[in-house]
């Protein structure tokens, strides 16, 4: 699930502040960084599943369910912090996370992972460089960021952003329609899937992958490329 995060696609800016130099995570902004009119679209749901209070819910629901079930034993059930605690240790460390390094090991082949990875960078790339090259006026270096969350077993959550290591203080930019639908149609296929570049991520243990570019290095026949819409 792609969310393209920018002052025209959240619903407050003040989530997008940036406090140091780029790459920079946005997925620990939470709900901060919701879609507009969120409550109908489905990544509000998926970005509402990243905190912990509703995963904690949804991991206890054992402990009602069999409270309605065997009313007698209600108060026993309702007095079991410790087992409550277990629970949902044991399902945000084994469903839906990849405990050791050895499993995370297990999850692809090496090689796999670096074809993967060495496809994303190319993509990342061509796409910043076609952002970059749509925008004369741009001076500073850019990166376009790709996150996932850690979450395994669920659908994937990707976060997509392009920061600027701006003179005024990092920032992030303010993408056009065209330009998201670069994003949109440039980055994610058949032949790599969030779900591919999440078991790299798993296996990695690492979560953010990004690609820097220097205005300055862009030549002009992909400025003229971008200028004629190509």
């Amino acid at each position: 699930m792609l969310h393209i995060v920018c002052p025209a696609t959240v619903l407050g800016r003040e989530g997008l502040v940036l406090t140091s130099a780029p790459p920079r995570p946005m997925l620990w902004r939470g709900l901060g960084i919701c879609p507009r009119n969120p409550f109908g679209k489905k990544i509000f749901w998926r970005l509402l599943f990243e905190q912990s209070l509703p995963r904690y819910l949804i991991a206890l629901t054992p402990f009602p369910v069999a409270m309605m079930i065997w009313p007698d034993l209600a108060l026993p059930i309702a007095q079991a912090p410790l087992a409550m605690f277990i629970l949902v240790y044991w399902v945000e460390a084994n469903v839906l996370a990849v405990p050791t390094k050895e499993k995370r090991a297990k999850l692809m082949p090496r090689e796999e992972a670096d074809r993967g990875l060495d496809l994303l960078r190319v993509r990342l790339r061509e796409v910043l460089t076609r952002i970059v090259a749509g925008r004369p006026e741009a001076a500073e270096r850019m990166h376009l960021v790709v996150e996932q969350s850690p979450l395994k077993g669920i659908v994937p959550l990707t976060l997509v952003s392009v920061q600027v290591e701006a003179a005024g203080g990092p920032q992030v930019l303010d993408l056009t329609e065209a330009e998201r639908a670069m994003i949109e149609e440039g980055i994610f296929d058949d032949a790599l899937p969030e779900t591919l570049l999440l078991r790299i991520n798993l296996t990695e243990n690492e979560f953010l992958r990004s690609s820097a570019l220097d205005p300055a290095t862009i030549s002009a026949h992909a400025r003229l490329l971008a200028m004629a819409g190509d």
